[in-house]
């Protein structure tokens, strides 16, 4: 597909999955806004990739906040004339279980759910001046499955998957389609904190859940957004993909007895 004149927009941009798709695009030749809330790590993603010669711009940005994203959609429209893709990667990792507070509950409704939401309204209009567009919202393996002290953060991934189905119907007269993608277990930042930094320790314990016993790549999760933001994808809407390494179709059994990986955890 050729990128040139497209515009993306990339919620959640400065590090991990969100970094990668805002690269991807970039480097396929689309200008891409990068939006996020950690303003100096979100404006050395958008200068690395201008040293490249390729187009991209920062914008600081609060997804829960309703007015600021139509406010920055109006800055990105001004500068490039139209939007075409959203990526909705911001993310709250607010994993509390029966501990939650008050704020926990409505920071990570405010970013996860709220914010996925906010930006789409936000964007759907420039899309249907543009003809069209995609967008892809990140959910997770968590929306599926039960894991320990996660009442917060798989909940509100469940509302994303829920809530791309509607937006995929409400957005079809634009010519919009919407989807989601779920990751599963990837060498982010968040994870590696989670682990130390000690991937060589946790990869083979982690990846014991997938059937590739490993972790992903954030390019590779990029990768399969650009995908479904392609005209490849054009009958594509209204669907969740797993992008997890066969995290969600593995079962209970996992690789069996005579797993090498068995008992590791």
């Amino acid at each position: 597909m050729n990128w040139e004149g497209k515009v993306a927009v990339v919620t959640g941009a400065a590090s991990g999955i969100g970094e990668s798709a805002a690269t991807e695009f970039a480097q396929e030749g689309a200008a891409t806004a990068i939006m996020d809330i950690n303003v100096d790590r979100g404006m050395q993603v958008a200068d690395h990739l201008k040293t490249m010669g390729l187009r991209a711009a920062f914008f600081r940005l609060d997804v829960a906040d309703r007015a600021a994203c139509s406010f920055v959609l109006k800055q990105v429209a001004a500068m490039w004339g139209r939007v075409d893709y959203l990526v909705n990667s911001a993310v709250s990792f607010i994993g509390k279980g029966k501990d939650f507070s008050t704020e926990d509950w409505e920071r990570c409704l405010g970013v996860n759910v709220r914010g996925t939401a906010n930006m789409a309204q936000a964007c759907y209009p420039y899309m249907s001046l543009a003809g069209g567009g995609a967008i892809v919202n990140i959910s997770s393996i968590s929306a599926h499955s039960a894991q320990p002290d996660r009442w917060t953060y798989n909940a509100t991934k469940g509302a994303v998957a829920s809530m791309t189905k509607c937006q995929a119907l409400d957005l079809a007269a634009y010519n919009i389609r919407v989807n989601s993608l779920s990751p599963g277990w990837t060498w982010t930042p968040e994870v590696a904190k989670a682990a130390d930094g000690d991937r060589a320790k946790w990869e083979p314990i982690w990846g014991q859940y997938s059937i590739l016993r490993r972790l992903g790549e954030p390019r590779e999760i990029a990768r399969a957004i650009l995908f479904l933001c392609s005209d490849d994808a054009s009958f594509i809407t209204g669907t969740e993909l797993a992008v997890d390494g066969g995290y969600t179709a593995l079962g209970s059994e996992g690789h069996g007895a005579s797993s090498s990986f068995a008992g590791t955890a």
